[in-house]
């Protein structure tokens, strides 16, 4: 496992490598990293059955860009903002924010940004993120990580003899396909233009 664990990801290929460049360029990333979940989990596209909110997207996406420390400090960071009580997830607002938000219905679906957050850091540290059939299988198993804890949170609230798939889960099963498959094709092909561009 030591020698699978050592492949770059993708944010490690440009930009300082050392010393106070890298304490910078990792500040920078979780600042924009927090402002990219932020603003992807208000972006709703249009489908059947239920709009494709764009904020699992982000989170997968950028766990495997990130990697698993850079990608967990990211998403604690965008945590602590909901802590704080600003509108970051897909569905707070004014009125329905900060921790008691969070402890509600969402609240599953939150740890599981974290956990599938360290997942795709760790599968795109051993190269996942290098082809598009590892990098789907990769989503796969980050979408799992995110609606398991968030169905068991369902139940924990209203009850596990309540239809929980249905809430919780098949709506979605179509925007996540989607955007599965666009991840597959967007980091493995961010990775051939690194490579183009180091000739």
């Amino acid at each position: 496992m030591a020698t699978a664990m050592t492949n770059k990801v993708l944010i490690e290929t440009f930009g300082a490598t050392s010393g106070l460049g890298l304490a910078a360029k990792r500040v920078a990333l979780v600042i924009a990293g927090v402002m990219a979940l932020a603003i992807s989990a208000k972006i709703a596209v249009p489908m059947w059955p239920v709009p494709i909110t764009m904020g699992t997207f982000a989170v997968l996406t950028l766990g495997a860009a990130y990697g698993p420390r850079l990608g967990l400090a990211t998403i604690m960071a965008y945590m602590l903002v909901g802590v704080m009580g600003f509108d970051v997830f897909a569905g707070s607002s004014a009125e329905s924010h900060g921790l008691a938000y969070m402890m509600g219905s969402t609240g599953g679906y939150l740890v599981g940004y974290v956990l599938a957050t360290l997942a795709l850091g760790v599968l795109a540290r051993m190269g996942w993120d290098r082809s598009a059939g590892k990098m789907a299988g990769a989503m796969l198993i980050g979408n799992a990580l995110i609606y398991v804890p968030g169905l068991v949170g369902l139940g924990l609230l209203y009850g596990f003899d309540k239809p929980l798939l249905a809430w919780g889960l098949t709506p979605f099963l179509v925007g996540d396909a989607v955007k599965l498959v666009l991840a597959a094709m967007i980091l493995p092909a961010a990775w051939k233009l690194v490579g183009r561009a180091r000739g």
